[in-house]
């Protein structure tokens, strides 16, 4: 145990040891620039500049048009022109539905399966319209059960409310 504890605690004081990087000019032996740093402190700044580093390039690709470079971004006028073609193709598929059922009805007056006099080109397209069955909006019995419970509870806070005033009024 105590070994482990000389060895931590000789890494910790290497770490805090002053040192002297030095820069010369070779030919002259110039001094040109000093520094006294630890090992501690050179980790520090080089995680910091990682760090730093990191998130200027996520920043960078985020919110910059460098993102579409990446496969799986898409860009905003791909996606644009992708829904505009989506509307597009939504109403030429109900366009070319009433043309079916006109071609269709023209088929039937022609085979002699429909009189003339009853062919309407209006009621072929409100026929392809599609009709909702009405839904039933009444309550049910739960529903008006929690109504009148939720009213008898609005009645009697409005109650003690007024009752709590009366109070603090005398």
């Amino acid at each position: 145990m105590p070994t482990n504890r000389l060895k931590r605690k000789n890494f910790f004081d290497r770490l805090l040891i002053k040192n002297r990087l030095i820069i010369l000019n070779e030919d002259t032996f110039e001094e040109i620039f000093s520094f006294k740093l630890n090992i501690m402190s050179v980790f520090v700044s080089l995680s910091l500049g990682a760090i730093f580093l990191i998130s200027i390039t996520t920043v960078l690709i985020a919110f910059t048009p460098l993102r579409e470079f990446i496969p799986g971004y898409s860009s905003s006028k791909l996606k644009r022109d992708a829904t505009v073609l989506a509307l597009k193709s939504d109403s030429l598929s109900s366009a070319l539905k009433k043309n079916e059922l006109y071609i269709k009805s023209i088929q039937k007056v022609l085979n002699g399966d429909l009189e003339y006099a009853k062919f309407n080109k209006d009621s072929i397209l409100s026929s392809n319209d599609n009709t909702s069955e009405p839904v039933d909006l009444s309550p049910s019995t739960k529903e008006n059960e929690l109504r009148e419970r939720v009213n008898k509870e609005e009645k009697l806070d409005a109650k003690s409310q007024k009752g709590d005033s009366k109070k603090k009024a005398r």
